[in-house]
């Protein structure tokens, strides 16, 4: 075994036994609090939903000055979940806990009983009729579905919020307009009927051009800035080897983002329409009791944080909270500005030894009752990086 591959185990040996400890510095997650924020933000755009069946679902680029349409409310809710996914909990109430081509959550509260996140959800219209076998979480008395296709608009064509993005009431019948007209949800609220709720959509300014992982065991996490300099941001504990079926994965294309929340960033192998990917995950949410999958099978990135003082990682920055969000069109290529609209999405792309390349496309049979096929388990095992490349062009009018 070679020194940097022992360097690696004896590290992620020593993260697990630290793992109460850390647990501990993650508290401020479990009861709600808002994770730093190091960057003024800049916002993007808003949506605005109206809580009441056949209400208007609307997006402004101009801080509420206008709108457009984007879809209607087909099922409007007045109930909550109490039983949110377990990274719900490390973001604060008030704001979005996930993003993703196939649903929105957002946190109203922390379940301290269950140690669980109190969410409700947006959800595209594919939903109103959801597998039996679907994976994801869903909470159908506590989601508000919407008439809008999955991997468009508000879900992942290029009008997504991130995690961390903020959750307003507007009074019925006001205009929401910058600095005044909107009310911060708070933690215990619970949406009624006629509800008009508003998501404000920034970004830091600081923005990166990109994430580099070095895909080995203690392989680094490397962040690059616009003038070409880097941070790293942690180590690889467990490299991705191999993809899985990922349900919300059939809404993306390949190589982009399918979902994002404070424990996952979530990519798609596969075209539209089909099943392939794999996703990058913390430490701490890898050691959450539903992720023991992800020391066994190979369709997980598992980092760490750069020292034994350092939080987990769950909800923070800039892979779990406010930079990442699915957004892709699939007619961006036919379009005679094409090119400024690829450079204004979220891309992964992978090194198999000879420098970057597309992400190659790998399907799945989709009825998880069929077994994995054998060459799914080692269908990554020549990437030696992975990276994700940042919109050069982020506000871009879509």
């Amino acid at each position: 075994m070679s020194g940097r591959r022992v360097a690696a185990v004896w590290f992620a040996c020593l993260l697990l036994a630290l793992s109460a400890r850390a647990q501990e510095a993650l508290s401020w997650q479990r009861v709600g609090e808002a994770p730093p924020c190091r960057d003024t933000a800049q916002e993007l755009l808003r949506i605005r939903v109206v809580n009441d069946r056949d209400g208007p679902i609307q997006v402004s680029r101009d801080k509420g000055a206008t709108w457009a349409a984007a879809g209607r409310v087909i099922r409007y809710t007045t109930q909550v979940s109490r039983q949110g996914y377990t990274a719900s909990k490390w973001i604060a109430a008030g704001q979005v806990a996930a993003t993703s081509v196939n649903a929105i959550h957002v946190n109203v509260g922390y379940n301290a009983e269950d140690d669980r996140g109190v969410v409700f959800s947006l959800l595209p219209r594919e939903m109103l009729a959801a597998p039996s076998t679907y994976g994801s979480f869903l909470s159908q008395d506590s989601s508000i579905y919407t008439d809008i296709p999955a991997g468009t608009g508000i879900f992942g064509g290029g009008q997504a919020p991130f995690v961390g993005s903020r959750l307003y009431l507007a009074g019925a019948g006001e205009e929401p307009s910058e600095g005044g007209g909107l009310r911060p949800v708070e933690a215990g609220y619970v949406p009624a009927q006629g509800d008009v709720l508003v998501i404000v959509i920034a970004r830091p300014d600081r923005y990166p051009t990109q994430v580099i992982f070095e895909n080995q065991e203690g392989g680094a996490v490397w962040m690059v800035h616009g003038d070409g300099s880097r941070e790293q941001l942690g180590w690889v504990i467990r490299p991705v080897r191999g993809i899985g079926r990922f349900l919300g994965g059939r809404y993306a294309g390949v190589g982009r983002i399918r979902a994002n929340h404070a424990g996952v960033v979530d990519v798609s192998t596969s075209p539209l329409g089909a099943l392939g990917g794999f996703q990058i995950i913390p430490l701490g949410h890898a050691l959450s009791p539903e992720m023991g999958n992800a020391w066994r099978l190979t369709q997980w990135m598992v980092l760490g944080p750069l020292d034994k003082g350092s939080a987990l990682w769950d909800g923070l920055m800039p892979l779990f909270y406010q930079h990442l969000r699915p957004d892709y069109l699939p007619g961006d290529l036919n379009g005679p500005d094409w090119r400024e609209r690829l450079l204004s999405r979220f891309l992964v792309e992978v090194d198999r030894g000879n420098g970057w390349e597309p992400m190659p496309a790998l399907r799945l049979q989709p009825d998880p009752s069929v077994p994995l096929p054998d060459w799914a388990n080692s269908a990554l095992g020549r990437v030696t990086r992975v990276r994700i490349l940042f919109p050069v062009s982020p506000n871009r009018q879509r």
